[in-house]
């Protein structure tokens, strides 16, 4: 509706109007992003990202991620992000199901272990792909969906003139991961949470205890989590988790770690250290 040239959004007859205060988030969710400047007015990265067809979290991650050489990886995931999950659990085989899905985890997460699935796939010859999603518990329909959603982000970024990179620069799948989890860090840093003493987690600003989904890949219990969702069953749980560094969201996004109006929680006193080792960083390096 921005883009359209539509400003008073409060006031907009909408034939199924939000209530007021998911229609503040919303903008202030744009405004954390960058896409939207302090005067609500479409930022040129806002542009860009409402040309993607995808949450603005996503949307944000795929346009800086050549910023860190990686964007090819970032379609991939954010390509199975979009569609169905494409691991199979069926109950009568789980432990083969797990056996199958092991060979692609990566400790850092998720998005990472998507990745190295989705690759797997890609790089087989098509008259074999069939057979190789039966034999390793991957959704055909789904990951064949990621990859037609993929085809359209591509064409999307070649629109807006965005260059594909990589950081598998023999071409056999020895990712950087690090750069990975920098992309998705800079689009994700609203979704996180902080591990506490007891163990549990707890969501940044929003104070939620939660537990990480036990269809995770992560076991390690990192201090830092980003997600994808908030899945409320019998548990809160959070749901496609990887694991980033408290360094990386203070310097990526100190507009919203702004300790001034920051609740009180375990996870202050950790943000507080780290802006003074960015600062003693920033300061040595002049």
């Amino acid at each position: 509706l921005k883009k359209l040239g539509i400003d008073d959004l409060v006031h907009f007859d909408f034939m199924d109007p939000p209530a007021p205060e998911t229609l503040m988030r919303a903008l202030e969710l744009l405004n954390y992003l960058g896409a939207l400047d302090d005067e609500g007015e479409l930022t040129e990265l806002g542009y860009q990202m409402s040309d993607l067809p995808i949450d603005p979290q996503l949307a944000k991650i795929i346009i800086t991620s050549p910023d860190y050489g990686c964007s090819e990886e970032i379609l991939s995931i954010v390509a199975c992000m979009s569609v169905p999950q494409i691991f199979m659990r069926p109950r009568e085989a789980a432990k083969a199901a797990d056996e199958a899905k092991a060979q692609f985890a990566h400790a850092d997460g998720d998005h990472l272990t998507l990745l190295n699935a989705y690759s797997a796939y890609a790089a087989l010859p098509k008259g074999d792909k069939k057979q190789w999603c039966w034999d390793n518990f991957i959704n055909e329909r789904s990951v064949q969906s990621a990859e037609n959603v993929r085809k359209q982000l591509t064409g999307i970024m070649n629109k807006l003139q965005l260059p594909l990179v990589t950081t598998d620069r023999r071409g056999n799948g020895s990712f950087d991961y690090t750069n990975v989890r920098l992309a998705l860090t800079s689009g994700m840093f609203m979704q996180v949470a902080y591990k506490q003493k007891q163990g549990n987690y707890l969501t940044v600003k929003d104070n939620q205890v939660v537990y990480i989904h036990p269809s995770s890949v992560i076991d390690s219990k990192p201090d830092w989590v980003m997600f994808e969702e908030f899945a409320l069953t019998t548990k809160n749980y959070i749901r496609t988790c990887s694991t980033t560094r408290v360094e990386w969201l203070v310097e990526m996004a100190p507009h919203y770690y702004d300790l001034t109006n920051f609740p009180e929680c375990e996870a202050k006193a950790e943000l507080e250290l780290a802006y003074r080792r960015l600062a003693h960083k920033r300061s040595s390096s002049k």
